[in-house]
Order: structure tokens, then sequence, then C-alpha cells
């Protein structure tokens, strides 16, 4: 069985402690770190291997929001799903700016997280159904096209791009599948933002799986 690596940051002890025992119920999952703040956990990861960080918003001194970013500039394979109990707006989309691979709200169950931990493990874009809709509903207020339009003016390349980013990959990974350079990946990813209006990796793959450019058979092909 394949484990997953999972390194939990959250401030609250408590919090913390209760969601190791519930995590370690899932046999294919172990928590091999644990940070109270982002400056812990940006150094914890240089220090063990990790596959998920499970992120909490508000951390004292660095954010959640900057933590991520960092985390994410250091390790871009690493995926990051965050774990909080708020949905505003103001969190969820620098969150998913910074690179988050999801939002949870800790009002899941767990096995919800469960779930979610192994979704985001394999490539998934993982939202809670109120952050879902929030993603959707700010596609919809910055389309001043149809959908089919947005896909129009995709490239074949960059649709193939995108594809690959909906899969979980690296631009490193998308580079050597397509035999570019990962800066030419970044190029494409910078055309594909802004066609669509979009900031994020997780914006965009979330919305092209929503809108049926790339279903789910696709994203787990190999």
């Amino acid at each position: 069985m394949l484990q997953i690596n999972v390194m939990l940051v959250e401030d609250h002890k408590l919090v913390r402690e209760g969601t190791r025992q519930l995590l370690e119920q899932a046999a294919d999952i172990k928590v091999i770190g644990e940070a109270s703040t982002g400056e812990e956990a940006i150094r914890l990861i240089s220090q063990i291997t990790v596959d998920i960080v499970l992120m909490d918003v508000h951390l004292p001194n660095l954010s959640g929001i900057e933590t991520t970013r960092i985390i994410k500039e250091t390790k871009p394979s690493l995926r990051v799903l965050i774990l909080s109990a708020y949905d505003d707006d103001r969190y969820v989309f620098p969150l998913l700016d910074a690179g988050a691979s999801g939002y949870l709200l800790k009002t899941s169950s767990g096995d919800e997280l469960i779930e979610a931990i192994r979704a985001v493990h394999s490539g998934e874009v993982v939202f809670s159904p109120s952050i879902s809709s929030k993603v959707y509903n700010r596609f919809k207020r910055h389309q001043n096209k149809a959908a089919d339009g947005y896909k129009n003016n995709l490239t074949d390349r960059e649709l193939v791009v995108l594809q690959e980013v909906a899969r979980g990959k690296t631009n490193k990974e998308i580079g050597k599948i397509l035999l570019i350079s990962h800066l030419t990946v970044q190029a494409h990813l910078k055309n594909i933002f802004s066609k669509l209006g979009m900031s994020s990796r997780a914006e965009a793959a979330a919305y092209a799986v929503n809108q049926g450019w790339i279903t789910f058979e696709q994203r787990h092909e190999q």
C-alpha cells in the first residue's frame, strides 16, 4: 500500500492532536511532522519527506497564505491542502493563487478529510462544496465570453498543458512530457491564465474539468 506522508501545520495543539488521531485511522496515511508556525513548517519540509501539507489559514507571524507561497516556491511538487474554519474570499482566493491544491472547511467529516488527502495526493483539486461554489461564481463573474469561446482561444498545446496541470504535474514534469523547457511551460500557463481571466493552477484546472474540457478519466491516464 502506498503511504501518504502528511505534515500538520496548525497552531492549536488540541486540534493537531485530534487531527493526528483521526488521520492515523487510515492505514495509508502517516503524520510524520507537526508545526505550530509557518516558519517551523518551512524549516521542517527541508528535513523530512512530505507528500501533503495540511495547512491552517491563521498562524502566528507568517500566515498560511505566505507559508503556502513559500513552500510552493521551495518545493513546487509538494501539495498543500488547506483546512480552515473560514470560507471568506479574502482567504480562499489568495491561498489558491499561492498554489494550494485544495481548500477544505473544518466542518468536514473525518472521512471527507481522509478522502481529500488521497485525492490531492493523486493530483486532484479538492474543495468543500461552499468553496467550490465560490470558485465557480468567481469564474462566472469574470466571464465576458462563453465557455466554448474560452476553449477556442486556447491553442492545442495550451490545452495539453492545462490537462497535465489538472493531473497534478509540475512545470518540470510537464516539460519532460512535452519535450519543452519548464520556462516554456510557465509561459504557456501565463497565456492560459490571461485567456481564462484566472490567476492560479487550481482555478484553471477546476474550471477545465467543470466545463468538460478534461474528463476524470483523462486526468488519471498514465
